[in-house]
């Protein structure tokens, strides 16, 4: 028999020495609450310009007049600044948070804190100063020219390497699952920017895509769904298992469903980019691996919505009272349902209805305004008042503030998904004697117009529960004082077997070797991209050529850089797919061998005007001119707005020699020597269609950028020539 002896405990230490074991350190919310504030700023920005482009799509007078203000021209200035400006500063705010009470230390450099900061911020006034001036390479969620480019680069290595230092001097030895979104996010995001930047700098704010055609649909797509991978999801997954249990103060439901969710989404949602591509010129072998890895998709995002909401379990009443639960709650409903609808829509026979209508509009929306928008808030009235030390000023104002953001998803995502089914089944409509229902493309955009407007409203009401967060929050920092450096204590990191950690969970190991899985997290990712562009880029049989398919010519090259420069890519597709009812509306559909010389490439993702590819020959130049003069003279009811300075602008020519010499660089075949005479046979075409247009009534001059649009437009789709059925 065993006996059990008792010992005397020793006596309790004296207060000065309780803790005099433990490190003292700082958190520094300083740059927490910068980071917060320019997220605010930056939101209610990018959120105006959202409601000013949805309303200028029912009322074109909105457009204003200017070459500065139109649709194409801000739209791209409203996706950058929700995206990087809005979302982009809610991550490094909740990152910043996070990470130091995680790792139990301070940020590990306060002056690369700063320059992060700084630089980040100058990098959105950049997008500001450059997008509604026309700079921009046209390619979605990537439009920033390529200094900007670089400067982004740039930043996020001072990201990087701030958030590294940070983990390596930690004093906490796991690394909790927050943290690994957080690794994959910088590793992936920085692989997608640098790859799909790649491009041949022409002047100091104008480049060509290093990627043509085919190819650079597919990797600009590779990068567009990853970037709403890895930059609006990843981080953010990271932040909800942050900051939903600290606010439910409940722990997260599963750690072993953590670890499937993590390793199973980066690996998977890597190679789903693809079903952005369907049905175009695609090699049909890549559509169907995206359509693959994006029906596997639903399981790992769905095991992610799960853990979250099942964290609550136990809570609800909680959250009854609480606004920032509440956001939460839908903010994870919203994740659940954007990642069960984009698999559906990458079926090919949803996406055959849905694909260029606004569908997609309301499919993106329901995941920015619910998934992002709402969890950023829902951090901002969690956090801020801890930092500022004080109580939130007003929960009534902060549910005031949950019901018109409701609300204002609402009233935006059903019309547009009631629009988006309106057109995709007009589009296809065929009457009893086999002929299109409705030919006429603008008879499908006025049906819809009803639905811009109360898509309007919803951005007004969502935007106006933003106006009531910021009185909230302005009045509840007035109530407080910000604790800039937050003391806290933790004990030293000691060598793993000291700690006695040596068996445990098989993960375990990984999460005790941030560098470890940082290499692995680049694997998982890395996989999908080189399995999916490899075989594009080095079996020729997968972009055959077409030996009638020329350069564009000097002239017609400039007007494609005014289509560019005007974002017209942003209305129109220029991609007819192989379905019956394209291809009576516009034309023979479209052959990958069409598209070997454009740089980049310019399919669209959007229809709110007809598609362009087979424009060329369709109309006289004078219809050209008077549509873009004035859109309604040509299209009654037409929501397009007019370009009247076109017509006086002075095509810019000094840069036609440049242009060619680094398309020649990149392999576009032009004879050696045209960069030398390429304006003289500019001057010559320009000429000659401006006599043609004399011949119509109209005077116009030679130099002016009308003559170059229109001398793109006539091009398109006319190198291939098909038989007329006898």
């Amino acid at each position: 028999m065993s006996t059990l002896t008792l010992t005397k405990p020793n006596p309790p230490l004296r207060k000065t020495e309780e803790k005099s074991w433990l490190d003292t350190f700082y958190y520094d919310n300083k740059i927490v609450r910068d980071f917060g504030y320019a997220t605010l700023f930056w939101g209610v920005a990018g959120m105006l310009i959202g409601v000013l482009i949805a309303f200028q799509l029912a009322r074109p007078e909105l457009n204003m007049g200017t070459p500065y203000t139109t649709f194409g021209r801000i739209r791209p200035l409203h996706t950058n600044a929700v995206i990087f400006a809005f979302v982009g500063n809610g991550i490094f705010m909740g990152v910043y948070y996070s990470l130091q009470r995680l790792c139990k230390t301070r940020m590990y450099s306060d002056k690369l804190s700063s320059l992060h900061f700084w630089a980040w911020q100058a990098v959105i006034v950049a997008a500001v100063a450059t997008l509604p001036l026309g700079y921009t390479t046209s390619k979605e969620y990537a439009e920033l020219e390529w200094p900007i480019d670089i400067a982004i680069t740039l930043v996020w290595v001072v990201f990087g390497w701030n958030m590294f230092g940070t983990i390596l001097n930690r004093r906490e030895r796991h690394l909790y699952v927050g943290i690994w979104f957080y690794i994959a996010t910088f590793l992936t995001v920085a692989v997608l920017h640098i790859v799909n930047s790649y491009e041949i700098p022409v002047t100091f704010l104008k480049s060509y895509s290093g990627y043509a055609g085919v190819q650079d649909a597919l990797v600009q797509w590779w990068y567009g769904h990853n970037a709403v991978a890895f930059f609006l999801t990843t981080p953010y997954l990271g932040m909800m298992y942050y900051f939903l249990p600290k606010a439910a103060n409940r722990p997260v439901y599963s750690y072993r469903l953590s670890i499937i969710h993590f390793w199973s989404l980066i690996f998977i949602y890597i190679w789903a980019g693809p079903h952005h591509l369907l049905y175009t010129a695609l090699p049909d072998w890549a559509q169907s691996l995206g359509v693959v890895f994006s029906i596997m998709l639903i399981a790992p995002s769905w095991g992610g919505m799960i853990n979250g909401l099942l964290t609550l379990r136990g809570a609800w009443d909680k959250v009854r009272e609480e606004p920032v639960l509440k956001f939460m709650v839908v903010a994870i409903t919203a994740y659940g349902m954007a990642t069960f609808e984009g698999p559906m829509l990458s079926l090919k026979n949803v996406n055959a209805i849905a694909h260029f209508t606004d569908w997609i509009v309301a499919h993106v929306h329901v995941g920015a305004l619910g998934w992002n928008g709402f969890l950023t808030f829902a951090i901002l009235y969690w956090l801020l008042p801890r930092i500022f030390q004080t109580k939130l000023y007003s929960k009534r104002l902060a549910n005031t503030h949950f019901w018109l953001g409701t609300l204002g998803i609402l009233f935006y995502a059903i019309p547009m998904y009631w629009a988006g089914f309106t057109q995709g089944l007009m589009w296809k409509q065929f009457n009893d004697q086999g002929v299109l229902q409705y030919a006429n493309f603008l008879e499908t955009v006025m049906q819809i117009v009803p639905m811009y407007y109360l898509r309007g409203i919803g951005g007004v009401l969502y935007l106006a529960g933003v106006f009531v967060m910021i009185y909230n929050v302005v009045k509840t920092v007035k109530t407080g004082t910000l604790l800039a450096d937050e003391k806290a204590q933790a004990a030293p990191l000691l060598p793993a077997i000291q700690e006695g950690h040596e068996g445990g969970h098989w993960h375990r190991w990984i999460e005790r070797r941030p560098i470890q899985l940082a290499v692995w997290a680049t694997v998982a990712i890395l996989i999908g991209g080189i399995v999916e562009m490899m075989p594009t880029f080095l079996i020729d049989s997968n972009v055959p050529t077409i030996a009638a398919v020329k350069p564009y010519t000097s002239l017609e090259l400039q007007g494609r850089d005014i289509y560019i420069k005007e974002g017209c890519v942003n209305c129109h597709t220029q991609m007819i797919r192989p379905f019956r009812s394209e291809t009576e509306r516009y034309g023979e559909y479209s052959k990958a061998g069409e598209f070997v010389y454009d740089r980049p490439f310019l399919w669209g993702s959007k229809r709110t005007g007809p598609d362009l590819h087979r424009v060329g020959g369709k109309y006289p130049h004078s219809w050209h001119y008077h549509h873009m003069l004035d859109p309604t003279s040509m299209s009654p009811g037409s929501i397009m707005p007019s370009y009247p300075w076109l017509f006086e602008n002075q095509l810019d020519v000094t840069d036609t020699e440049a242009k060619i010499e680094a398309l020649q660089k990149l392999g576009t075949p032009y004879p050696a020597g045209y960069a030398q005479r390429a304006n003289a046979d500019l001057q010559k075409q320009a000429t000659q269609i401006s006599a043609e247009l004399a011949k119509e009534g109209i005077e116009v001059k030679p130099d002016k950028e009308i003559v170059a649009l229109i001398a793109y437009l006539q091009r398109l789709g006319t190198d291939i020539k098909v038989k007329e059925a006898e």
